[in-house]
């Protein structure tokens, strides 16, 4: 399945980049044609932003995600306490044998949760990012999303850390607790300004692997426009409890029909004229975006790295809970 994923990364990834002409035009009415603002009147836009985003996911951490929160990611490690003699009711798995033999009295050992977890947001600020055709930029959800996740993490009193990556590390914030410290997260998911520049998925996995310690719960943000990160996945998998976000736009899976058009790669610069009034054009590529999109997930899956798909023209609410819904079940099961 992965030779697969690398055959068809070969020939359709520069396609499946191939809209993003329009976000080299986003970013010159966002950037270029309107302006640079000053110091102050920049200060006050990042301001006003992080506060519409800490407001308007407020009411969705609160509602949705803080109590699957705590659910799923609570006690991710147990510390050894004491023993006790067993008593009726008690879980028989919890039996310390060795104890019970030297006694001759069943016994059971007892546990403190470690309540204090990591969580780290490994997010992509490459140039892909900075497209959207359906009001929004893929770099903005990825922000919104950092921003819940970094809020359920305080409000279950974790600490947050951040790595922003493109082909290099670009930033890394050390994990820390408080609203203050996941405001600073969020503005810098939102405001910092790479220079053109590709993804390389080993960089922010391998960086993970040496530079954190302690087993984190790390969530990988990107929209996966990336090839050969297989070892590096799977090493930092081995150590974190890893989760891949994958943010997509409608127009990187469907082709529209709008005749010959040149596109141009936003992280490599590389153009191609493109005939989409044919239909063996249109659906050669949402067939090699599909032969792609499960690929990947096979990758994932056998990496045991778990998948959440995030399409830019629906809520992100969703497939989140979702997700947090499908780890209580599996905790519940293996319990």
């Amino acid at each position: 399945m992965f030779m697969i994923y690398v055959a068809v990364t070969a020939t359709v990834l520069v396609l499946l980049m191939a809209m993003l002409f329009l976000a080299g035009r986003t970013s010159a009415l966002t950037e270029g044609e309107a302006g640079e603002p000053g110091a102050e009147e920049r200060t006050r836009e990042i301001l006003k932003k992080v506060r519409q985003i800490d407001v308007s996911t407020r009411a969705i951490v609160n509602e949705l995600f803080a109590g699957e929160y705590h659910s799923v990611f609570k006690g991710r490690g147990m510390e050894f306490a004491e023993v006790r003699e067993y008593q009726p009711g008690d879980d028989v798995r919890s039996i310390d044998w060795n104890v019970s033999a030297r006694t001759g009295k069943p016994f059971i050992k007892i546990f403190d949760e470690e309540r204090e977890l990591t969580v780290m947001l490994l997010v992509d600020v490459s140039s892909s990012g900075n497209f959207g055709t359906t009001g929004r930029m893929k770099r903005e959800i990825a922000a919104e999303i950092s921003a819940v996740l970094a809020f359920s993490a305080i409000t279950n009193n974790d600490k947050v850390g951040l790595i922003i990556f493109s082909d290099k590390i670009e930033k890394f914030i050390p994990p820390r607790k408080g609203k203050k410290h996941v405001l600073r997260v969020i503005r810098e998911v939102l405001f910092y300004k790479p220079g053109e520049s590709e993804t390389d998925l080993n960089v922010p996995l391998e960086y993970l692997t040496r530079i954190v310690k302690r087993r984190s719960t790390a969530f990988l943000i990107s929209d996966f426009l990336a090839r050969d990160f297989e070892k590096s996945l799977q090493l930092a998998a081995k150590k974190h409890d890893l989760i891949a976000m994958n943010i997509i736009d409608p127009r990187e899976v469907t082709l529209p029909d709008v005749g010959l058009i040149e596109l141009e790669d936003a992280e490599t610069g590389e153009r191609h004229t493109v005939d989409t009034g044919a239909t063996y054009v249109r659906n050669g590529f949402h067939k090699g975006v599909r032969q792609y999109q499960t690929a990947l997930r096979a990758m994932l899956r056998s990496s045991g790295v778990d998948y959440i798909e995030v399409l830019t023209d629906r809520s992100y609410v969703e497939p989140m809970n979702r997700f947090f819904k499908m780890r209580v079940r599996r905790k519940g099961a293996h319990q």
